[in-house]
């Protein structure tokens, strides 16, 4: 049981769990996020109990406790999209509810996904370090996103994740199970705690139809001539509210929306539920025959069904903003009869050494990318973190390669600073990070703090810690010094750090043992992999 020690060492403490509960292609996660009751039980929030085998835990850690009663601390402000200001998030001592855009599970996450997901996360890290309970909730899409709901994918206009299942000889499920097993091993790499819940489109059917159902009731949709359901978007006035464009300002044949629904009344309508036609997988019975849902009905439905209708955050990339936002708002709303999301947060784009990563400029980055280069994956976190959320930012390698020797150099202060776990709250950390996280301002300060030679090592370790409460860079993870490996060492070395990431553990034990014949002992904690040589 690679966890025994850490387990037994964490019971009464909050903790963060991520179990592997099928391996292989079309590996499945259960994530735990509680109080460790013994070395088989965490009490989750509600007070609910839930069991789990040691043997499965893939991800262990020990969450740290804020202290909820330090008045000192600021409340969040961030940046709301729809009313173009930074507002305070929620009142002082209340439970926020977050809802996050998750992933389309047809392809891997590159590094320009992952930094909205990043955004969640900061978010939520940041509301608890204010005093907030939060809730929340991401979805995984794994039906339904058609190619060309957003402008610049291939032209067609099929299923993404069954398209792509064509292309790898494979269903669309087993796609879907494979990049979603993906998607979680690269939030865990990335120290991005989970959500509370990932509900699957796939498994939200009757959530998804009972929707359009009342939309359809309510009047706010209809029945195309192509017998497609459609939200009628002219019915809602607000539209356009969170991006600018506005219904009269959208012309025909614009690409903001999937263009193959010939039974539109309007041409900025949208698709709620299409038949089957030939399609044969990802589809279900529902009022309006075999079909399935279209891309933005799945947010709406569940984002009210696991928050209610009164939703404090919706957190998305800015690509997200229109049409899928605005589309996901006017059905939202047109359900519960009010407006019901407070704040909207959008994280800017993504630009890798100077251009937009896609397959066709083959510049498309992946966390086990920084692997394979010998990075640590949060060296991504802390290059992120270099800039503001809702500035658009141009990511280098030298800039990982920069973050990566900062990580080691502030991992290696740490541990010379001593071994206390006590946070100091820092007034000006506050005030930056609940400032509409600006946390390069974070950053300069933790480096003036290094430098000053006024301040003591233990008030400095305590300083550092405060801040990695919502940095999430595992500041106090002793330092490995991988760079006396070289060569073949290295290699498998690195090799086994990315099977072991893709939940592939028979590899990785392989490479274990390839690694034991050149007297390399490889030892696993919480934190990822360690070496030593054997005598």
């Amino acid at each position: 049981m690679a966890f025994e020690g850490e387990i037994s060492a964490a019971i009464g403490n909050r903790v963060s769990i991520r179990l592997l509960e099928k391996a292989g292609a079309g590996a499945s996660y259960r994530d735990l996020l509680g109080v460790l009751q013994d070395e088989t039980t965490v009490v989750k929030r509600d007070g609910s109990l839930a069991h789990f085998d040691p043997n499965e835990i893939a991800f262990f850690r020990v969450v740290p406790v804020f202290n909820r009663r330090d008045s000192s601390s600021a409340n969040l402000a961030l940046y709301d999209t729809r009313d173009r200001a930074v507002e305070e998030i929620a009142e002082l001592e209340t439970s926020v509810t977050v809802y996050c855009c998750g992933p389309t599970v047809y392809r891997d996450a590159h590094v320009g996904n992952m930094r909205t997901f990043l955004l969640a996360d900061l978010a939520v890290r940041a509301l608890e370090l204010a005093g907030h309970e939060t809730m929340l909730i991401q979805n995984i899409t794994d039906v339904g996103h058609m190619t060309e709901d957003i402008a610049g994918e291939n032209e067609g206009g099929d299923d993404k994740v069954v398209e792509e299942g064509r292309r790898q000889s494979l269903t669309a499920l087993e796609i879907a199970q494979k990049y979603e097993a993906k998607f979680h091993s690269d939030l865990a790499l990335l120290n991005i705690r989970p959500a509370d819940k990932y509900p699957r489109a796939s498994e939200s059917m009757d959530l998804i139809i009972a929707s359009i159902e009342k939309l359809v009731e309510v009047g706010a949709a209809y029945i195309g001539s192509d017998s497609n359901v459609y939200y009628d978007a002219q019915r809602f006035e607000s539209y356009g509210a969170i991006s600018g464009n506005k219904l009269d300002q959208l012309k025909p044949g614009h690409r903001y929306e999937y263009t193959g629904d010939g039974g539109k009344k309007f041409h900025a309508d949208w698709a709620l539920w299409k038949v089957a036609a030939d399609r044969s997988e990802m589809v279900w019975p529902s009022p309006w025959g075999t079909g399935f849902p279209g891309w933005h009905i799945e947010c709406s439905a569940m984002s009210l069904h696991y928050l209610g209708d009164s939703i404090d955050l919706h957190i998305g990339g800015i690509d997200l903003r229109f049409p899928h936002h605005e589309n996901e708002r006017a059905q939202t709303n047109s359900l519960a009869g009010h407006d019901v999301v407070k704040h909207w947060l959008h994280g800017e784009h993504l630009l890798f050494e100077g251009r937009k990563m896609s397959k066709s400029a083959g510049n498309v980055v992946l966390v086990n990318d920084l692997i394979a280069k010998g990075l640590d994956p949060l060296a991504l976190r802390l290059a992120l973190m270099e800039n503001r959320y809702r500035s658009q930012m141009d990511l280098t390698w030298d800039s990982l390669s920069a973050a990566d020797a900062t990580l080691r150099r502030w991992r290696s202060c740490l541990t010379s600073w001593g071994v206390s776990m006590e946070c100091k709250f820092d007034l000006e950390i506050n005030s930056f990070i609940m400032n509409d996280l600006d946390l390069p301002k974070v950053l300069i300060r933790l480096r003036n703090i290094e430098r000053d030679k006024t301040i003591g090592e233990q008030d400095k370790r305590a300083l550092f810690l405060y801040a990695d409460q919502v940095l999430g860079l595992d500041l106090n993870r002793p330092l490995v010094l991988q760079s006396e490996l070289t060569g073949k060492s290295l290699e498998l070395f690195n090799e086994r750090a990315t099977a072991r990431a893709s939940g592939n553990w028979s590899e990785s034990d392989r490479l274990r043992d390839e690694l034991a014949l050149l007297n390399i002992e490889v030892r696993d904690s919480k934190d990822g992999q360690s070496w030593v040589v054997i005598s």
